[in-house]
């Protein structure tokens, strides 16, 4: 089942989750994920307090992914791709892709290179005009 989610409505579809996992990847790409509590500012992710190896990673590569879990096994999980940049002790992460996916199998035929799972794309606004900025 599929629930269509604007982009705009990402902070209440953020509220049906406890934390995400952060996931940063090192220079040699070794992965690193940590649990934390984003809060949605406007149009960028803000986390509180983000570790050293964190800090090291984004400096090599600033491409981030945000994992919701979801509470029950059929429900969906959020992801969130974005960019990402320390400011001081928080971290800022500006949105690209968000989705709503769950492992089960799409009820309806699935177009060529689209996922082959239950999944539902979010609407991320691509210029500044998108949130009523200048």
């Amino acid at each position: 089942m599929s629930i269509p989610v604007e982009f705009q409505d990402l902070a209440e579809v953020m509220t049906r989750y406890r934390f995400a996992y952060l996931l940063t990847a090192s220079a040699h790409g070794a992965p690193h994920a940590v649990a934390v509590v984003p809060m949605l500012e406007g149009s960028v992710l803000v986390i509180d307090g983000i570790g050293h190896r964190t800090r090291n990673n984004l400096i090599q590569q600033p491409a981030v992914g945000l994992i919701w879990p979801p509470r029950e096994e059929s429900d969906y999980s959020l992801i969130v791709d974005g960019q990402a940049a320390p400011d001081g002790e928080m971290l800022r992460i500006t949105p690209s892709r968000a989705v709503l996916h769950r492992p089960a199998r799409r009820p309806d035929p699935i177009e060529q290179g689209a996922c082959g799972s239950d999944c539902v794309e979010l609407k991320v606004p691509t210029v500044a005009t998108d949130f009523g900025l200048p």
